[in-house]
């Protein structure tokens, strides 16, 4: 028996589905190959025959195609102008940012503040949660 690949890239078991779907393997025996080769929790079976049914009406494209949806829009201009904003006033609220960023939905913002900037809430102000040890003198 051989060892299973470990965590393989969904464009690669495409690959794979395309290649055998090409030697005229049949879906249900390139699903037992699949699972044999790369374990159990590779790719179902409805989601083989999905593909090999993509690859006969032509599709020759192994990767994700682009998806429509809201834009990432965290970037590091941004974290430092809610890190500006938060060192203006540290009794501020998240609705108090999402005033100032509109564009950012409250969910985003509690995120940047909290894991990109790790801010904490402490009694009604927003501190570090890290201090410093210039902090802890003061």
């Amino acid at each position: 028996m051989f060892k299973a690949i470990a965590d393989p890239a969904d464009c690669e078991v495409r690959s794979v589905i395309r290649l055998l779907k090409a030697k005229k393997v049949k879906p249900a025996e390139i699903h037992r190959q699949l699972v044999e080769f790369y374990g159990e929790n590779v790719m179902t079976d409805g989601m083989v025959r999905k593909w090999v049914r993509q690859f006969n009406d032509g599709r020759t494209n192994v990767h994700d195609e682009a998806r429509s949806g809201r834009p990432f829009v965290v970037n590091d201009g941004l974290v430092a102008k809610v890190n500006e904003k938060i060192r203006e006033n540290k009794r501020f609220t998240i609705r108090m940012l999402f005033d100032e960023f509109p564009q950012i939905s409250k969910t985003v913002l509690h995120e940047i503040v909290t894991s990109s900037l790790n801010y904490r809430k402490l009694c009604s102000r927003w501190v570090p949660k890290m201090l410093t040890d210039v902090h802890k003198m003061k």
